[in-house]
């Protein structure tokens, strides 16, 4: 007997995607992304090195959407009745 998937990220009610995390893990990944943004800008000033700083925010963005892609529901369109 096979028990039930422990994903970290659920899909949004309504719309693609995931909505806030369920599990502790998701939120550790959650505030290590928030962290490593803030750390971007420290790195990488907007202001002096804006083509940097976006380059190291879309990685980041890309690898948190894996992450949930990974560890979340499966997406699909959703219209908020399932």
């Amino acid at each position: 007997m096979q028990s039930e998937p422990h994903y970290w990220f659920p899909a949004k009610r309504w719309g693609w995607g995931w909505g806030l995390p369920i599990s502790w893990e998701g939120w550790l990944v959650l505030a290590a992304f928030v962290v490593l943004v803030v750390a971007g800008v420290v790195l990488f000033p907007p202001a002096r090195e804006f083509g940097r700083f976006i380059a190291y925010t879309a990685v980041l963005c890309v690898l948190l959407i894996a992450v949930a892609w990974l560890k979340g529901e499966p997406p699909r369109w959703r219209w908020g009745g399932d």
